[in-house]
C-alpha cells in the first residue's frame, strides 16, 4: 500500500506553525499532527526522555502509513541520532538544518542569535549547523524555558504583559550581542513573534524554523491536485484545550482532534 499523508509532530502547539506553512503551499495533502501537550515542556528534561518521547511519536505516526515525516520540535530534532532518523522507512525533515540555512543567508553582519529550549541550546545543533555552512559567522544562544508554557496557555498576544515581560528579560543580551538576525529554535515562539519583533526592533530579521522546514519538505511533495486534504490532528491531552489556541492560529475550525495515551506506544527503535 502505498504511504499517504505527511506526519507532523512537536511537544505542544508549536508544530502548528508547519501545519500553518504546508497548507498554503499544499492544501490537497493529508495531515496527521500528534501533539504531545500531556508531556510539554520537553526542554528542561534528559535527552534520553526526550529520545525516547520524539521515537514514541515517530511510533505513532509511522503507524498512520505516512510518506513525510516533519520533527516540527527544536528540543526533539536536537536530540536524535542522524544515523536513528536516516534508517526511518520515510523521509525526515528537522527545523534544525533549513532554519540555519535561512539564518545564513538573511545575516547582513554576520551576528546571528538562537532562542530555543534549555535542551536545544546545551545540545549546540544550531551553532553547530550554521558553522559548518559558514565558520566565519557568530552565533549568540539564548534559552528561554518560559516561552513554551506561555503559549501553550493561550498567553499569545502580540499585548500579552506577562509574555512581554519574559521576552524583554530573555531578550536583552541578543540585542546587546548587535544581532541583526534571529532563529526562533523553538516552534512555538512564531506564535509571540509579533511580541519578540517588538522587543528586537525592525532591523532584526526573525527565522521561523516551523515554517523553514514546512519549506524544506515542499521538495518531497507532489501537489497537483485541488482537492482539499484531511487534517487530523492527535494529542495526548485533552482536545477542547489544543482546539483553542489551534483555531486562533490556524484561522479555522477544528473538528478532528483525538486524545491518545502516547505512554502506551514502543519507541521506534529499528535501524
Amino acid at each position: 500500500m502505498a504511504r499517504q499523508g505527511i506526519g507532523i509532530f512537536d511537544s505542544g502547539l508549536g508544530g502548528l506553525t508547519a501545519v500553518k506553512q504546508i497548507l498554503e503551499f499544499a492544501e490537497s495533502e493529508d495531515i496527521i499532527y500528534f501533539g504531545d501537550t500531556a508531556r510539554v515542556p520537553y526542554g528542561n528534561r534528559s535527552a534520553e526522555t526526550i529520545t525516547r518521547y520524539a521515537k514514541q511519536a515517530i511510533a505513532f505516526l509511522l503507524s498512520k502509513n505516512i510518506k513525510l515525516l516533519i520533527d516540527a520540535c527544536g528540543t526533539m530534532s536536537a536530540a536524535l541520532d542522524r544515523d536513528f532518523t536516516e534508517s526511518l522507512p520515510v523521509p525526515y525533515i528537522d527545523v534544525i538544518t533549513p532554519a540555519a540555512k535561512a539564518a545564513v543567508s538573511a545575516t547582513k553582519n554576520g551576528n546571528i542569535g538562537i532562542i530555543a529550549t534549555t535542551a536545544t541550546v546545551n545540545s549546540l545543533k544550531f551553532s553547530d549547523a550554521v558553522s559548518r555552512l559558514n565558520p566565519d559567522i557568530k552565533t549568540v544562544s539564548k534559552a528561554c524555558p518560559l516561552f513554551v508554557p506561555l503559549v501553550e496557555n493561550g498567553y499569545i498576544s502580540r499585548d500579552s504583559a506577562v509574555t512581554r515581560l519574559v521576552a524583554e528579560e530573555y531578550l536583552t543580551e541578543l540585542k546587546q550581542a548587535s544581532i541583526d538576525t534571529l532563529i526562533l529554535g523553538c516552534t512555538h515562539y512564531p506564535l509571540i513573534a509579533g511580541l519578540i519583533a517588538d522587543v528586537m526592533g525592525e532591523d532584526v530579521a526573525l527565522i521561523d524554523s516551523g515554517s523553514e522546514a514546512a519549506q524544506a519538505a515542499a521538495d518531497h511533495l507532489e501537489t497537483s491536485s485541488t482537492t482539499k486534504g484531511e487534517l487530523v490532528f492527535f494529542t495526548s491531552d485533552s482536545p477542547p484545550g489544543f482546539s483553542v489556541i489551534a483555531e486562533m492560529f490556524l484561522g479555522r475550525d477544528i473538528h478532528n482532534i483525538q486524545q491518545i495515551d502516547i505512554e502506551t506506544v514502543d519507541p521506534y527503535m529499528k535501524g
